[in-house]
């Protein structure tokens, strides 16, 4: 518990903070921290690129065609009401 405590004091104090950040271990962590993230960055945007360029199966296509077609279907049959049954504001209770 001491110990804890002892230790969040440290943390806590700006100039600790700043000595170690001016750290060369530090230094050179964050330096590859960022590498790290950029370099993953870039090979997501790659990635995503290949996808897009990619020519789709034809059973993928055949999917995606059948999917967008039931998908419309289906909001445009959601988009009447019943026949015989009002909702909203002026139905009858």
């Amino acid at each position: 518990m001491v110990l804890r405590r002892l230790l969040a004091a440290l943390l806590h104090s700006p100039r600790l903070v700043e000595r170690l950040s001016e750290s060369r271990p530090i230094r050179r962590a964050a330096q590859l921290t960022a590498f790290a993230l950029l370099r993953a960055q870039l090979c997501g945007r790659d990635a995503a690129r290949r996808l897009r360029a990619a020519p789709l199966g034809r059973r993928a296509a055949r999917f995606r065609d059948a999917f967008a077609r039931e998908l419309r279907r289906g909001l445009r049959e959601r988009a009447r009401p019943p026949p015989g049954r009002r909702e909203g504001p002026g139905a009858d209770p």
